[in-house]
């Protein structure tokens, strides 16, 4: 608990570090804290689950979603096996997220079923650094199974700076043909559109039910200046926590800063923890 709320962090990278590109390592450095990844990570690069409980308990963390990504042209390699000893060591705080590339894994719809057998909560894809649209028909049948399953979607929708990223692949434009085709599907904007689109996201997390803005790597500070054009308090209603840790100093620090813009209580609630519980069905 965070100052009487549950705190869910709905968007985390505990990765092993020797699958992973410079440029990943590099914007580790440049947003996160070095002291805190020296504490978590062990000398082969990989992270301690006792330690990251322990970093959890300090910022007051309930739960926190773990992704894995497959992007060897931009990021590198997080597969999905990382996170086992993580989600094994705390089951119910620590829960891994699926991740697929239509360019690596075939069928898809196998790979999902696969990556949900090992605990995923959720499905997230990488458009802009997977180097594929997210209306893309291939991803179809792995869209099919998260509907049928009720499993919510996380789409990365923001600009991303690492070499080899596809920039234009993160327009939440790209879902509208997908929230038409899936309109059960829950569909959760990670980053919130950041850089050019967060009015399309904004106005698709406000016209359907479906759908959530996800808070990382945005600074809290800013979000009413990045959706000045909508209503905040509304819009608010709809946020769901996220830090994209380790390139953030500090969990705690970033949920109050996003508690103190919300218009009550109630709302602070939600976007904290409430509606990550809800959509991401966590016990």
């Amino acid at each position: 608990m965070l100052d009487g709320h549950v705190l869910v962090d709905a968007h985390t990278h505990p990765a092993r570090l020797p699958t992973l590109k410079r440029a990943w390592h590099d914007w580790a450095a440049d947003f996160g804290d070095a002291e805190v990844l020296g504490r978590v990570y062990d000398e082969e690069g990989a992270v301690v689950p006792a330690r990251f409980g322990e970093l959890l308990d300090a910022e007051g963390v309930d739960v926190v979603l773990m992704f894995s990504e497959y992007s060897p042209k931009a990021t590198g390699i997080q597969p999905i096996e990382d996170l086992l000893p993580l989600a094994a060591h705390d089951p119910a705080r620590m829960r891994p997220v699926a991740n697929l590339n239509p360019h690596l894994h075939f069928p898809v719809a196998e790979e999902v079923e696969r990556q949900l057998g090992l605990g995923a909560v959720a499905l997230k894809l990488h458009p802009v650094h997977g180097g594929f649209p997210a209306n893309e028909r291939a991803l179809y049948p792995a869209y099919e199974v998260c509907r049928d399953r009720g499993v919510p979607v996380v789409v990365h929708c923001g600009t991303s700076s690492f070499p080899g990223s596809m920039n234009s692949y993160a327009d939440p434009v790209l879902l509208d043909e997908v929230l038409r085709d899936f309109p059960t599907m829950n569909l959760v904007l990670a980053h919130g559109g950041r850089g050019w689109w967060y009015d399309a996201a904004a106005f698709l997390a406000l016209s359907r039910e479906t759908v959530w803005i996800e808070l990382s790597g945005l600074p809290p500070r800013r979000l009413p200046e990045y959706y000045a054009r909508h209503d905040f308090a509304r819009l608010s209603r709809r946020f769901i926590f996220g830090t994209d840790w380790p390139g953030v100093p500090g969990i705690a620090s970033n949920a109050r800063a996003v508690a103190k813009l919300c218009p009550d209580e109630e709302t602070a609630a939600l976007a904290l923890g409430g509606n990550a519980l809800r959509v991401y069905h966590l016990d």
